[in-house]
């Protein structure tokens, strides 16, 4: 039994294909089948159902997954430990954040560390999804909230301001009421946040009409005339052909969150970037 074929193993089980779990791990869809075939059969036994809409767990999978996650955790913690002790600045640095932060916070942060730090790989992952930190899919993550990982030591970055937009030249609708004004909105998985709570409040006879969980293409729909957008200031300010309503009130504020597991604390290229950030972007 390999170490190798228990990572097949938790990606399968995690992604639930073949063709998935192959991304996931970087290998192609006939080598991972091949590896779950060698895995069973130094088992002795079929660890996956396979089913029209994918793999599931069998029983004695599903025996075997907390011990082949407890095995993933201690490689892993190897792998950190030696990662973390490396004081050159080389190598790969994987960060994590969403989409307009990424482009619009982040990239003058990126560029000047790039300057510094050539031989240096920054990766930046945008996605809404909370990449694994223990896991090392992402070194060093921004949130828009505390983390609550374990061994991932974290602290209050900077807080945003938001503001509500318009193409410039539209009919400015008037606050408190809105009727015959479009809105663009948060689709259902961030349904609810203050923001979005704060534009239907203010406007309560708007029609929504666009939803999406992706801030650059509603500031993007905003400039084009699609309707009115809860942007964040550092992204709408700095977008020509919308302008910042003045409703009487302004929306609620968001704190972001940077944190990286403690396991990394020593490396050199995380310490680099961690230092320049905090002093770029720290309120």
């Amino acid at each position: 039994m390999e170490w190798s074929d228990i990572r097949v193993f938790l990606a399968i089980a995690r992604e639930g294909t073949l063709g998935a779990a192959a991304r996931k791990v970087g290998l192609t869809q006939p080598t991972i089948g091949r590896r779950l075939r060698t895995l069973e059969a130094a088992l002795g036994n079929k660890l996956f159902q396979r089913t029209t809409g994918g793999f599931t767990l069998t029983d004695e999978g599903a025996a075997l997954l907390p011990r082949a996650e407890r095995m993933e955790e201690e490689a892993l913690a190897i792998q950190r430990q030696i990662s973390g002790q490396a004081d050159h600045l080389e190598g790969v640095l994987r960060i994590t954040s969403i989409d307009w932060f990424g482009g619009s916070v982040l990239s003058p942060v990126l560029t000047e560390f790039a300057a510094l730090h050539p031989r240096v790989i920054v990766e930046l992952l945008t996605d809404q999804r909370f990449l694994s930190l223990s896991r090392r899919e992402a070194d060093l993550a921004f949130r828009f909230g505390p983390f609550d990982e374990p061994d991932v030591v974290s602290r209050k970055l900077m807080q945003v301001r938001y503001g509500a937009y318009i193409r410039k030249g539209s009919k400015h609708p008037k606050a408190g009421d809105g009727a015959g004004a479009t809105l663009m909105a948060l689709d259902a998985t961030f349904a609810g946040t203050p923001d979005d709570t704060w534009l239907q409040k203010m406007l309560p006879n708007a029609r929504t009409t666009f939803r999406s969980n992706s801030r650059s293409v509603q500031a993007k729909m905003c400039a084009e005339g699609a309707g009115v957008a809860i942007l964040p200031c550092k992204l709408g300010d700095a977008l020509d052909g919308i302008e910042r309503l003045c409703l009487g009130d302004e929306p609620p504020t968001r704190d972001v969150w940077i944190g990286y597991h403690r396991d990394l604390g020593r490396l050199a290229r995380l310490r680099a970037l961690l230092d320049l950030t905090l002093a770029r972007l720290a309120d």
